[in-house]
């Protein structure tokens, strides 16, 4: 099972994009970050005449996730329960007999703020329903933005982004460290120990052509999962197609 996790930054600009690579890349499972579409007009009808079912929860403008699948899709849950939020950032699924948690993680704004007070409660949240999804779904993967470049490796300057950026702070990385800790384990790190390699590249100031990114596009998968994670990357190559997203897909290939 190959599972990908795609920040598309609004499909409705980047459906032809999305397509292309389905067709190319063949992923058995995609979860899809800030499709910015609200339910009415995501484009399911067009994705299953690729042969993939979708499930969504969105909203206008913002945020938006969706789980595609070449399976059946089941047991569907959208939003962290008992955590109450009208942003659209949360979709899990089952396919097959692997629980998928797909998530668009807060951005924070920057340290201090109110808005990183919201991402570190919105974390903490997530990782109670991460330890109860374990337990009822041993075969877990997470995948999604998770605004959170997970050590030094994973970021174009150390010096810039430190302890006390966004994205990049001691506590961000730490509530990271805790997901970790519940029995989940980075995919891309189990195949490659490489700095340098990032999933996220800012428009501006030539950020792909001077490779000045970012990797917080993750994919994890679970104690039992681990052994059959085969091989997980990231795909670099939409990343430089006209209009693109900003990011690139991050995936994960389970089973030889």
């Amino acid at each position: 099972m190959k599972i990908a996790s795609w920040n598309v930054n609004s499909l409705n600009v980047r459906l032809p994009h999305l397509q292309q690579w389905l067709g190319a890349f063949a992923p058995d499972v995609v979860g899809l970050q800030e499709t910015k579409l609200e339910d009415h007009r995501f484009p399911d009808t067009a994705l299953a005449e690729l042969g993939y079912r979708s499930v969504f929860a969105g909203q206008k403008t913002y945020n938006g996730v969706a789980i595609l699948a070449r399976e059946p899709v089941a047991d569907v849950q959208v939003g962290i329960p008992g955590f109450e939020d009208e942003q659209k950032r949360v979709i899990a699924a089952t396919v097959g007999d692997v629980r998928i948690v797909n998530l668009y993680v807060v951005n924070g704004q920057d340290v201090g703020t109110d808005k990183y007070a919201y991402k570190l409660r919105w974390l903490d949240a997530v990782h109670a329903w991460i330890a109860a999804e374990l337990q009822a779904h041993p075969k877990l993967v997470v995948m999604g933005d998770f605004n959170i470049a997970p050590d030094e490796r994973d970021v174009f300057d150390p010096k810039v982004w430190n302890e006390d950026h966004i994205l990049t702070s001691t506590a961000e990385r730490e509530a990271l460290k805790r997901l970790y800790a519940l029995g989940l384990h980075d995919a891309f790190r189990l195949h490659n120990d490489e700095a340098g390699i990032f999933s996220w590249w800012d428009y501006r100031m030539g950020g792909l052509r001077r490779n000045l990114g970012l990797r917080i596009d993750l994919t994890l998968v679970s104690d039992a999962l681990r052994g059959d994670a085969a091989d997980a990357g990231i795909d670099r190559a939409p990343r430089t197609w006209e209009r693109p997203s900003d990011h690139a897909p991050a995936w994960v290939r389970l089973g030889g």
